[in-house]
């Protein structure tokens, strides 16, 4: 009886999953093959397959013609990519250091990093723009200042999240292979680098994803740093076509899959990195 149940269980489970995912799913793949449809096929027929006549490529011919999408793709990833880096950077050293070393006020730090979590971006972002505003970063001509407006906030933003995760996993790992590394004459930087970050690669892989997925899909704090058209990100981009070409729902849908389709592909390639990395702290820990 007691496996019966636990087949009967299992069948249930995976049919909710099933459908949780289809509904996920399936608008995805609606906005995709709605993108090869003109306008008058996407009202009359959008649950249509795009066969035939039905398929066209002109809306995608007209994204490439309006906008810049190659430079916005350009400075997400610029953005991105920096984000990711920093805060594997700065939140690696700041995890070793919050878990091996006792020091006077490393509780309330701990309570800080906690606390920084439960702050949305949207609470921060005046005061931030105006600091910014006043060392020259914010509201100028240049490109590259103004991606650095951007990148810094969330760099800030992901800290506290790269820190929980990172101290979790250090936490767990055996402090005899650090003192074995101190005995053979290394120091503390030399330790963090040559035994901590190998062991560490998983969580520092989970934590890389997930800032550089935030940061491509943030379209806030973007929206008060990037203000002209050749310093829009690939959201920003989704944003502003939207506004301009409300009604045409080829040129939007094309739009929406040139946004989320690469972020798609880099999730079901990384997604073995995010899982090992998000499981093994908890298991050790």
């Amino acid at each position: 009886m007691k496996k019966k149940h636990f087949q009967i269980s299992q069948v249930l489970i995976y049919a909710m999953l099933i459908v949780w995912a289809m509904t996920t799913i399936y608008p995805i793949i609606w906005v995709v093959q709605n993108s090869f449809k003109i306008r008058n096929e996407i009202l009359s027929n959008s649950f249509a397959m795009p066969l035939g006549e039905m398929f066209t490529m002109a809306n995608y011919r007209i994204a490439f013609d309006r906008v810049p999408i190659f430079n916005a793709y350009k400075n997400s990833l610029i953005i991105s990519i920096s984000v990711s880096l920093f805060v594997i950077i700065f939140a690696g050293m700041a995890s070793y250091g919050l878990v091996r070393y006792s020091f006077r006020g490393r509780n309330f730090l701990n309570s800080l990093v906690i606390a920084g979590m439960m702050f949305p971006v949207f609470s921060t972002i005046i005061p931030v723009f105006r600091m910014e505003l006043s060392w020259g970063l914010a509201g100028n001509d240049s490109l590259m200042l103004s991606l650095l407006a951007a990148i810094l906030p969330q760099i800030a933003g992901n800290l506290s999240f790269a820190i929980v995760v990172l101290s979790g996993y250090i936490r767990g790992l055996p402090v005899e292979l650090e003192e074995a590394a101190y005995m053979e004459g290394c120091k503390a930087y030399q330790i963090f680098v040559r035994v901590i970050v190998p062991i560490t690669k998983p969580s520092f892989a989970t934590v890389a994803i997930f800032s550089f997925l935030w940061s491509y899909n943030d379209l806030f704090t973007q929206s008060f740093f990037l203000r002209t058209k050749n310093k829009w990100t690939i959201t920003m981009l989704l944003n502003q076509l939207t506004a301009l070409e409300g009604t045409n729902y080829g040129l939007m849908a094309s739009a929406v899959t040139l946004v989320v389709v690469p972020v798609i592909v880099v999730y079901i390639f990384l997604q073995r990195y995010i899982i090992k990395g998000m499981t093994a702290g908890a298991i050790k820990g």
